[in-house]
C-alpha cells in the first residue's frame, strides 16, 4: 500500500509518501511553498495542482490528511485553523476527484501513533519518523516530517483495524 500524507497549509504544505509492503519505507517527502503575496484562491489552486501532479506520478492507494488544531476557548487558533481547513479542502477534492480513499487524523492521533505521546514536540516527531523509516538524517523541514508522520499514522491505524477485524472474524 502506498500512502500520501499531507500536512495542509496555505503557505506551506508538507507531503510525505510512504510504501507499506510489510516493512514501511519512505519514498519521497518535501514541502510545497507558496508566496504570501499570492491571493488565497491562487494559492489554493496551486496546492490542488501540485496534489494532482503528485497523484499522477505516485498513484497512492490512500491519502491521509491532518485535521486543523483548534484549541479550547482560545481565539488565537481560529485563523490558522480556518487556513488549514481551506488547504485541507484542496486535498479532499484532489483525492475525491481521483477516487483515492481519504483518511483524516487529529494532531494528537498522529503524535500518539508515531511517538506514543499525544503532546510530542515537532523534534520528537522528526526523531521518531527518522527511526521508524530508517532514514539517515532527520526529514526536513518539519512540515515534511509531519506529513510522513501523518502517513505513518494511517498505517498504524489500518494495522489496528486489521487486528480488530481478525479478532471479530477469525
Amino acid at each position: 500500500m502506498r500512502i500520501l500524507g499531507i500536512d495542509p497549509g496555505t503557505i506551506r504544505m508538507g507531503y510525505g509518501l510512504i510504501d507499506d509492503q510489510g516493512e514501511v519505507s519512505a519514498i519521497d517527502w518535501g514541502v510545497v511553498s507558496l508566496s504570501r503575496s499570492l491571493p488565497l484562491e491562487a494559492r489554493l489552486f496551486q496546492l490542488y495542482s501540485h496534489l494532482l501532479n503528485m497523484i499522477s506520478i505516485w498513484h497512492p492507494d490512500a491519502m491521509s490528511v491532518e485535521e486543523p488544531f483548534v484549541g479550547k476557548n482560545e481565539a488565537r487558533y481560529v485563523g490558522p485553523a480556518l487556513a488549514v481547513g481551506q488547504a485541507q479542502a484542496t486535498a479532499f477534492i484532489a483525492a475525491a476527484g481521483q477516487s483515492i480513499p481519504l483518511y483524516r487524523y487529529t494532531p494528537a492521533q498522529v503524535k500518539r501513533s508515531v511517538a506514543d505521546y499525544g503532546a510530542a514536540s515537532k523534534g520528537q516527531i522528526q526523531e521518531m519518523v527518522k527511526l521508524i523509516l530508517r532514514l539517515d538524517t532527520l526529514p526536513e523541514p518539519s512540515d515534511a516530517s509531519d506529513a510522513l508522520a501523518i502517513a505513518l499514522c494511517h498505517v498504524r491505524q489500518k494495522d489496528v483495524a486489521d487486528l480488530a477485524k481478525r479478532e471479530i472474524d477469525p
